[in-house]
């Protein structure tokens, strides 16, 4: 470690990476003699995890450290020069693979931000440790704080004595991130979770129907209670069940009936290509990974298009949820979740199951993690990639002739699905023949309740009565994306300029003497304050990702590609409250900053920073140049939750998301050279008794002239003969 350059004040551990990599020349890295034969952006498998915790439990005791507990090991991925250099084959060889290990030292209340250096031997490449930083909650976090609850002497004398509970398999305890966010004692040092607690009628019993009016704070390093909140006032556990558990929810209401099989059979199997985690489908070619905090990532997305692969995205994940709750009363003015800083959405992902969550030809991906012990932990099935029939893609009917074109639109789905205590969040990446690329977030899952604040009722004030006691708050979901766009650009993007797009109506006047003029207005963000903008759906809005450097063959004007947002609400707390102040990302819909390989995360690397706020409000402060630049795009986008008693026991879907299409980046349709093609396995359902008239038959012609299925006969792309010409258009 002598050797290595010490980091200038504030360079994170991927700078210093970085500084660490070119310093040895990037195309002529040195890897140990028996690398793993492993692409460099793949997942840690289970045995460099293992050696990972190898390396940092010896370096541990070489150093007398007591202990340690690790929060995560995950691949580093090599920094964009490198991978770019890789891509484009000007390395000799790939670059080293390395683990980024976050480690904590209970004893001392420490962090330790590990790189380790994998194949043989292996070695600590960067060892920091540092005070005031607390990394996410993982999952042997919350069953040890679950676990701490139910065995704290106090907690139990409260259940017994205020609630009649002695049975603690019947009691739940939902553990939130508290931290240094909340806690207002400086002096106080730890891991503090605030919980919050339910009760159950039966082992499989929805314990949200059953909350307590208490909350228990703790510090997961000492296995301690700190504290314990309640009302003051006799409180009535809402006593109705509400059930989503088949086995429960059968003996509330019975199953409706009628409801026939729908297979989806492909004879032939699925038209994507899986080489480990590369992809190919209907010439989109990408490559995924995964990992602890983002799970699911996108790499290297490219379209082909007249003989070669045109890059379009470098790399694009969900960065970021906040989650927060618009209840004031105490102790609910600290309720805010972050989703991903706090809990990680790889930690937090399913095992999806065959049939139930995927329907169709399934290639499923396992996701390999670490527990608290360093050891690998595997998740089978945590993505799952299928296509479906996604209805038409175009159609048209030449009413003169009778002649009819379409072509079904077709999708590749990646999506995985992750549990964030009472939420299901579904993350669904879409890839459309046309170009297209989509990203829809399904929000499910249990309502979080609470029972009725003193002096609140019968109905509650910030949220919704569920029944009888039982409330749901008010809430919003604000999501960030990373977008880390390439727009025909092989070296990732390089060169590219985001500008804004607003329809406005034209001045009345001799250009518009009618009134009915309107036109698309485009301005270019050319630093990072001015690309602080919000959705506006009055105006049409959307934004450009452009590469001047590129252009339309037909039309000579710059590639594109354009951010089509969803409608968002603005964030309701007050920018003077906790929530607006670290959630500040979501205050605007889109932020734009040079790419850097320390920034990765809108709301900060850690949920508690040790030199304070960390993210887009502060990079974006510095009013960076970002046009004809190496730039990454930041969408934050939401839903306001104003539950509803049919969200009630478990919520059917919302969803929010946003678009990707091309501009100017193709010369055409390109989902011109699909084939025409008829579903021979659909049917027709005859309904007896059906209206009787007069039916237009296809005619001779027409059936002869059949360019959807090349076959003479009777098909979905004819019609009977022309109709006559009428003065309608």
């Amino acid at each position: 470690m002598a050797s290595l350059t010490k980091p200038k004040p504030h360079v994170g551990v991927v700078d210093h990476l970085v500084q660490l990599i070119t310093a040895t020349g990037s195309r002529h890295l040195r890897l140990p003699a028996e690398a793993p034969a492993a692409h460099p952006l793949d997942p840690l498998s289970p045995d460099e995890i293992s050696q990972a915790s190898a390396i940092c439990n010896r370096h541990a005791a070489d150093k007398g450290l007591p202990a340690l507990r690790y929060n995560a090991i995950t691949l580093q991925e090599p920094p964009k020069t490198l991978q770019l250099q890789f891509e484009a084959g000007l390395l000799t060889q790939p670059p080293p693979r390395q683990a980024l290990c976050i480690i904590e030292l209970p004893n001392l209340f420490q962090v330790a931000q590990v790189l380790v250096n994998l194949g043989t031997p292996g070695s600590v490449a960067l060892w920091q440790q540092a005070e005031g930083i607390q990394p996410m909650v993982s999952a042997d976090d919350t069953e040890e704080a679950e676990e701490i609850v139910a065995n704290d002497p106090g907690v139990r004398k409260i259940l017994r004595e205020r609630y009649g509970i002695t049975d603690m398999s019947m009691v739940a305890a939902d553990p939130w991130y508290y931290g240094d966010r909340y806690v207002s004692d400086p002096s106080l040092k730890g891991r503090f979770i605030q919980c919050f607690m339910y009760m159950r009628n039966a082992p499989q019993d929805n314990h949200y129907a059953h909350p307590l009016d208490l909350v228990v704070n703790l510090e997961l390093h000492s296995r301690r209670v700190l504290d314990c909140f309640m009302h003051d006032r006799p409180f009535a556990i809402p006593p109705t069940n509400a059930n989503f558990v088949a086995s429960l929810a059968q003996q509330e209401r019975p199953w409706r009936t009628g409801l026939r099989p729908l297979n989806i059979s492909q004879p032939e199997g699925p038209s994507f290509e899986v080489a480990g985690n590369a992809i190919s489908w209907q010439k989109w070619n990408m490559r995924i990974s995964f990992n602890y905090r983002e799970g699911l990532v996108l790499h290297h997305v490219g379209y082909e298009d007249q003989g070669r692969v045109r890059p379009i995205m470098h790399r694009g994940s969900l960065v970021e949820i906040i989650v927060p709750y618009g209840d004031p009363r105490h102790p609910f003015e600290k309720k805010c979740a972050y989703d991903i800083v706090d809990y990680g959405l790889g930690f937090t992902s399913n095992s999806l199951e065959l049939g139930c969550d995927c329907l169709g030809h399934i290639q499923y991906f396992d996701a390999v993690l670490n527990n608290s012990k360093g050891e690998p932990w595997i998740i089978k099935k945590a993505v799952c990639m299928h296509e479906e029939d996604h209805g038409l893609l175009w159609k048209h009917v030449e009413y003169r002739t009778g002649h009819s074109e379409s072509r079904r639109s077709r999708r590749l789905v990646l999506s995985f699905i992750a549990t964030v205590a009472n939420y299901e969040y579904g993350f669904y990446w879409y890839f459309y023949q046309d170009g297209g690329i989509q990203y829809e977030v399904k929000l499910t899952g249990c309502l979080s309740t609470n029972g009725l604040s003193a002096g609140e009722g019968p109905e509650p004030t910030h949220g919704t009565l569920l029944a009888p006691g039982l409330n749901a708050q008010v809430h919003q979901h604000f999501f960030c994306a990373r977008l880390d766009m390439a727009v025909d650009d092989p070296q990732g993007g390089a060169a590219i300029t985001v500008t804004e797009v607003n329809v406005e109506s034209d001045p009345e006047g001799p250009l518009n003497p009618y009134g009915v003029g309107f036109s698309a207005h485009e301005t270019e963000l050319q630093t990072e304050l001015a690309a602080r903008r919000r959705v506006d759906p009055s105006k049409s809005r959307v934004w450009k990702i452009k590469n001047y450097n590129s252009r339309n063959s037909m039309t000579g004007a710059p590639v594109s590609y354009k951010l089509v947002p969803a409608p968002s609400p603005p964030l309701y707390a007050l920018p003077t409250s906790s929530h607006a102040r670290r959630g500040i990302f979501a205050t605007r819909n889109l932020w734009v900053t040079p790419h850097s390989e320390d920034e990765s995360y809108p709301a900060g690397f850690h949920p508690l920073q040790a030199h304070g706020a960390d993210g887009l409000e502060q990079w974006t402060s510095l009013d960076r140049n970002i046009a004809n630049a190496d730039c990454v795009i930041w969408h934050a986008f939401g839903v306001t939750h104003i539950p509803r008693i049919e969200d009630w026991p478990v919520m059917p879907v919302e969803t929010t998301g946003f678009w990707l299409k091309p501009v100017n980046f193709f010369d055409a349709n390109p989902g011109l050279d699909i084939p025409p093609e008829k579903n021979g396995a659909s049917r027709e359902v005859k309904v007896q008794g059906q209206q009787s008239g007069v039916y237009r038959q296809p005619t001779a012609a027409a059936s002869s002239d059949c360019n959807h299925c090349n076959k003479e006969e009777t098909c979905c792309n004819t019609s009977g003969p022309a109709p006559k010409a009428t003065s309608k258009m």
